[in-house]
């Protein structure tokens, strides 16, 4: 083989390799355009197109990834949200600290991984179209809600396993720690829009504050004594 040849023919495989490589990043590139654009402009308002337009493919190119923008939203909530319950799962089986620090590192971790990322805009997105779109509010329940629940529910039972919480009603006890990770999103998307900027609402803050009210309430507390 000359050396002419084997240029060329080197060239070649780099241009397939880099072509490969191009290949197999556009799922995510799909993705992180589609996350983007739900969140701005909501999953009614944002077109498929336009999310091929700004991952740099063609329409045609996303649909060979995602046949529909529902399944293209199902994959964005999958990768940035409803995938991560193993992880989520597997960190609770394994956590050795008691129970009051598991629920505090618990709400810490939601906000570091999800609230303060841009996927806490999905939780804003489903509030407002949900009653439009009850395929897409199903699916969220199944795959966000209820696995969400679950795992708060086995902190929560943990707890009243080892006698460090009480907890009469667990199944309301679950609104009692996502009620106020839901109002910090809705005050970072929305309701922060239309409070003074001299009126700042901090997040850790507000989970520390909300942590201490809610370990006080669960809390089991020694009987009088004898």
């Amino acid at each position: 083989m000359s050396p002419l040849t084997k240029f060329i023919a080197a060239r070649t495989d780099e241009v397939h390799a880099k072509r490969e490589r191009r290949k197999e990043a556009r799922p995510g590139e799909l993705l992180d355009a589609a996350l983007d654009l739900f969140v701005e402009k909501g999953f009614a308002a944002t077109r498929a197109e336009e999310v091929a337009a700004r991952a740099g493919v063609s329409k045609g190119t996303l649909f060979l990834y995602f046949p529909s923008k529902e399944e293209l939203f199902k994959a964005v909530v999958r990768e940035n949200i409803s995938g991560r319950f193993g992880e989520w799962n597997r960190e609770f089986e394994n956590y050795q600290g008691d129970t009051p620090d598991m629920l505090r590192y618990c709400m810490q971790m939601w906000w570091d991984r999800i609230g303060a990322s841009r996927a806490s805009g999905i939780t804003k997105l489903i509030m407002s179209e949900a009653r439009n779109f009850p395929d897409i509010a199903a699916f969220y329940q199944r795959e966000v809600i209820d696995p969400g629940n679950e795992l708060i529910r086995k902190i929560l039972q943990r707890g009243v396993d080892r006698g460090e919480f009480a907890v009469p009603d667990m199944d309301y006890a679950l609104f009692s720690i996502t009620a106020p990770m839901v109002f910090l999103i809705m005050m970072k998307h929305s309701l922060g829009m239309c409070v003074p900027q001299e009126y700042p609402l901090d997040p850790q803050r507000y989970i520390d504050s909300q942590v201490g009210v809610l370990l006080e309430g669960f809390r089991v507390r020694p009987g009088p004594k004898p």
